[in-house]
């Protein structure tokens, strides 16, 4: 606390010499002329002399009109005419009186100032190299927070959906708590933990609550923020944050992100990551040098493992990796119930159905749901959170907010509920297809429309056959424009893709073509393939790349055509959906069913649309919620897979 406040005090002189510096300058910077009495006389005859500051024999002033580029002036009067006032006040000039002792103290300021502003800046320079450690304006100085022992409440509590991973953790805590149980037995806890996931799984969350549970002091640091402009900073960072973590041991050191700093070396063009590599070389030794880190545990979090430094993952270092992975169905449920501790639920709330609803949904993605929900009910001037909240919450998430703004023609509207009609219907008549949850031709966010399907349940493989079926599903709403318009138009361009992405994986990556057989043709390449290999960087040659892009083809004709049969067969169901879906604009599971089934439709279903009151919910406790659509959940289910 001294050292602060002196530095405070000698911030407060440097500033107020600073600015007095600046108004004498400013007075220095008015121009003066020096007058003879005679023309002196002359001026205050005239009128010319504005006021007058008599300092014993000089006579200090400014000039009504400028002389020489001079509006003040100096004078010094005669020793016989020192009683020179009541001429200049019969003249109209204001005259002044001044302690002449006052401009010797102005003038040994002005010449003591530029003596004491070098003191004062020399004094804090070497100030500032003394508490950097030699570094300085403390450039080398850690930027790592600190939490004091006590001053973390996160724990395991907070922390839901990952218990194997809070299993596997819990030797950690226990050796924080007390380390003599396992050095009894010679065993050593690991010296750096990594967790690898997706982002929102709760990676930082769970170093947090590592620290809360064992009751120690927790460092928490960006990789970003060990590398800056100049060289060695990085390196002198590490240095720094793993001396305040020994004094302070036991504790934990959290790095985030740091594939930041710990990416492979090697890379960099003629040296221009110079700066990074001797961060990560530091950080490598700190880790795993000569001197021994007792009591102090790093846990680092990333989500591109792959592109960490082999040496960083030897064991030793990083000797633990654990794989936080999205929450399955039982997961999102826990999860769910740590969100909504704070929220007011109404009765009709079942959290097993929204978390069935959300596949594929991270713990972030889940906290901002419930956010959402209890935002919209509180808009609507509900007294609790209702499940209809929770179905609004998911849509404005998965797909954006309603474009009311946005008025479709009656033609427009009419080729969007054939698009979707003809999703719906293709993935209801497929065995291995989603079941159908929601047909909706509201627009939303980028789409005109929806047609959501519900998983039965969480998938982690997928089959051949699957595969098929959902490209076909995709392929519904062009095939519907074709067969029913006669025409084709733009609003498939993003099931288009998806259908080329899964199709060109079943070849190159998964296996699943009969022609080209068990292989992968998707390997890791050079970043400058194209440039050392005479501009071609393919793994594989060209009558192979040409047999790749025949095969990918004829999967997506082959599912072309089982979707255009599925149309073809039920054209009369097709018109009832379309002719409905005009009326209504969002069809739920109840609606599409008895469509299908030719049996009178239930009452009108609710749609919630921002900005109007809601009404009572229709859906049943046993009813399935809405999920979210297949073009934006399938592209992550398959990339999990």
């Amino acid at each position: 606390m001294n050292q602060q406040l002196r530095s405070v005090m000698l911030w407060a002189v440097i500033i107020a010499i600073v600015i007095i510096s600046f108004g004498l300058l400013r007075k220095a910077s008015n121009k003066e002329v020096d007058l003879p009495f005679s023309q002196f006389s002359q001026l205050v005859d005239k009128g010319e002399v504005k006021d007058a500051i008599i300092k014993g024999s000089a006579v200090k002033g400014e000039l009504k009109s400028p002389i020489e580029g001079a509006t003040h002036y100096t004078v010094t009067l005669p020793s016989d005419l020192q009683n020179f006032t009541p001429e200049l006040v019969k003249k109209g000039v204001d005259v002044k009186a001044s302690d002449s002792n006052a401009s010797q103290y102005v003038m040994a300021l002005f010449y003591i100032l530029p003596a004491v502003l070098l003191i004062g800046f020399w004094i804090f320079f070497m100030r500032q190299m003394q508490q950097g450690g030699n570094k300085a304006m403390s450039f080398g100085k850690s930027k790592a927070r600190m939490s004091p022992q006590g001053g973390n409440k996160v724990t395991f509590k907070d922390v839901a959906g990952i218990e194997e991973v809070k299993e596997e953790l819990q030797e950690i805590i226990d050796f924080l708590k007390d380390s003599n149980k396992f050095k009894k037995l010679g065993g050593k806890i690991p010296k750096g933990v990594l967790l690898m996931g997706a982002p929102g799984t709760g990676k930082t969350l769970l170093a947090k609550a590592i620290a809360g549970e064992a009751d120690v002091p927790f460092f928490s640091i960006s990789g970003s923020e060990f590398v800056e402009l100049f060289v060695g900073v990085g390196a002198s960072r590490v240095r720094d944050m793993f001396e305040q973590a020994k004094k302070n041991a036991p504790c934990i050191v959290f790095i985030d992100e740091i594939d930041a700093v710990g990416r492979n070396r090697g890379l960099g063009v003629a040296g221009s990551h110079e700066e990074r590599e001797q961060t990560l070389n530091q950080l490598l030794v700190e880790m795993d040098g000569f001197e021994a880190n007792e009591g102090v545990i790093l846990i680092a979090a990333t989500n591109r493992p792959d592109v960490l430094d082999q040496a960083l993952l030897r064991p030793g270092r990083f000797d633990r990796r654990i794989v936080v992975p999205r929450p399955d169905l039982k997961g999102r449920e826990e999860i769910l119930k740590v969100h909504v501790r704070a929220i007011k639920l109404s009765d009709n709330v079942v959290l097993s159905i929204v978390a069935r609803g959300t596949p594929g949904f991270s713990g972030a993605d889940l906290a901002n749901l419930c956010n959402e929900a209890a935002l919209h009910a509180a808009r609507v001037g509900k007294k609790s959170v209702e499940m209809e909240d929770f179905e609004f919450a998911k849509d404005k998430v998965l797909m954006g907010s309603e474009r009311r703004s946005l008025i479709l023609s009656e033609e427009e509207r009419r080729v969007v509920a054939y698009h979707e009609s003809g999703h719906a219907i293709v993935a209801y008549y497929l065995p291995n297809a989603d079941p159908v949850h929601k047909i909706s031709i509201v627009p939303r966010g980028m789409a005109l429309g929806a047609t959501q399907q519900l998983p039965v349940d969480d998938r982690y493989n997928y089959s051949k056959e699957y595969l098929e079926d959902q490209m076909a599903v995709l392929l519904g709403g062009r095939c519907a424009e074709e067969l029913f318009l006669g025409t084709i138009t733009t609003g498939a361009g993003n099931d288009l893709e998806k259908v080329a992405e899964i199709a060109r994986n079943m070849v190159t990556v998964w296996g699943m073509s009969e022609k080209l057989g068990p292989l992968s043709y998707k390997g890791e390449r050079s970043p400058f393939g194209a440039l050392w290999e005479g501009g071609s960087n393919a793994q594989y040659s060209e009558d192979t790349a040409r047999e790749i892009d025949e095969e990918v083809k004829a999967l997506v004709k082959a599912a072309k055509d089982k979707a255009m049969n599925l149309l073809e067969r039920h054209r009369e169901r097709m018109g009832s959906i379309v002719k409905t879906l005009l009326e209504r604009e969002v069809l739920d599971k109840a609606d599409f069913e008895a469509l299908l089934k030719g049996e009178p439709l239930p009452l009108q279903s609710h749609v919630a649309r921002e900005g109007q009151e809601p009404e009572p919910a229709k859906e049943a406790a046993g009813d399935a919620p809405k999920p979210p659509p297949p073009s934006l959940t399938m592209k992550g289910r398959l990339e999990e897979a």
